[in-house]
Formats: structure tokens, C-alpha cells, sequence
């Protein structure tokens, strides 16, 4: 299986991109630079020099062509960035990982765009792609320790039902992930917003913690 990333060369997106690798998905790092994306993939593997990861550096537009796209991209920019792949995200699954955030005094807060989310925002920008969301509430420094397991639930959701799917069996490969099933578009927007709530909390206690739902 191989999957593209757009703009994967931050913290974030290059976790998410590690952790894939490692559970043996091939994973183009795209960004606006190919330089970048080399330097980020060599990084990576030279953390981990005794793992054979199928890192493989790409721009934006090549990672665009797989039928499975991940957006890594920073909240302020991913909308401009995405305008100018459209063309290429035609009948796609595209998975939001974007968390709109700002800084106020020491806290974040969360950032509400005008249709309540990011994912909102991109489905209407791409009208013809089928949008889900995934990752939001990992930390990104634990994602990367590919060392060790994680132990997460990672919320989903989409007014497709193939993105949906699709999605799921995405975060499933990863080893101590439970995929959770939230639901359309709507709800993207708490599922966005908690992340400050999540960020929030590990500054506060000095933590990696991730998010898990009791009782299902």
C-alpha cells in the first residue's frame, strides 16, 4: 500500500508519516520543496538507522498521486495549498489531520473557521474529493518514538462512506490504534476544537496524552 502527504515535513506530519512507515506502509513526504522533503526523510531514517522505512521524498503534487492522501499542512496555509492541487485531489479520500490553533497569553484556544472546521472548509473548497479526519488528538512526539506502541483512540469522520472506511483500515494498521466511527462532517469541528483541550492538558501535567474513549 502506498499513500501520499501533503506538506508532511513538520512535527506532525512527519510523526504520522514515520508511524506509517514503520507499519510497512510506503508514505511519500510531500512538500512544497523536494529538497525539504529529502532533508526530512533523511532525518527520519537516520533516527532510526536499524529500520528499513519506506520514506520516500516527494512535492505536494506527486504525493497527490495515490488514492489515499493525508493534508499535514499548517492550518493558516493548507487551504491555499490545497486550491492549488484541486485538480489533482479529483475524486480522491483526502484525510484532514489539520488543527486550527492560535496562542492567547500561555494557552491555546482553538481556531473556528467560518463553516465550523478545517474538514468543513476543504470539502467545500474540493467539492469533488472525499474528505475525512484522523490524527488529531495524537502527540506528535509520541507518535514518533516508533520504539514503542501507542495506545489510542483516533476519532473519524466523513459524509462519505469510503472515505470513512478507507480511513479506518488507514489508522488500524498502525499497531494500539482504535479507529471510532463519529459519524458526518459535522462533528469535525469538537473533534478539531478538543486538540487545544488535549495540548492543553500535556503542558499543563508534562505529558504525551492521547485520547481514549471508555465504555465502547
Amino acid at each position: 500500500m502506498r499513500i501520499g502527504m501533503i506538506s508532511a515535513t513538520g512535527p506532525a506530519g512527519g510523526a504520522v508519516a514515520l508511524r506509517l512507515a514503520a507499519s510497512a506502509i510506503e508514505v511519500q513526504v510531500g512538500s512544497r520543496s523536494l529538497e525539504k522533503s529529502r532533508q526530512v526523510v533523511a532525518d527520519l531514517r537516520d533516527k532510526w538507522p536499524d529500520r528499513d522505512l519506506p520514506l520516500l521524498p516527494a512535492t505536494n503534487e506527486e504525493a497527490c498521486d495515490n488514492e489515499l492522501v493525508i493534508c499535514a499542512a499548517p492550518a493558516e496555509a493548507c487551504l491555499d495549498v490545497l486550491y492549488k492541487l484541486r485538480n489533482l485531489l479529483d475524486n480522491k479520500v483526502l484525510v484532514s489531520m489539520v488543527n486550527a490553533m492560535y496562542m492567547a497569553g500561555k494557552q491555546l484556544h482553538p481556531w473556528i473557521p467560518s463553516r465550523g472546521s478545517m474538514a468543513a472548509e476543504m470539502q467545500a473548497l474540493l467539492p469533488t474529493t472525499k474528505v475525512s479526519i484522523a490524527f488529531q488528538h495524537l502527540p506528535a512526539a509520541k507518535v514518533a518514538d516508533i520504539g514503542n506502541t501507542l495506545k489510542a483512540d483516533v476519532l473519524i469522520c466523513s459524509d462519505d462512506t469510503e472515505a470513512r472506511d478507507q480511513t479506518v483500515s488507514l489508522v488500524e494498521s498502525i499497531t494500539g490504534l482504535r479507529a471510532l466511527n463519529c459519524g458526518g462532517l459535522a462533528n469535525a469541528g469538537p473533534i478539531e476544537q478538543m486538540t487545544a483541550v488535549l495540548v492543553n492538558l500535556n503542558i499543563i501535567y508534562k505529558a504525551h496524552a492521547a485520547l481514549g474513549i471508555l465504555g465502547l
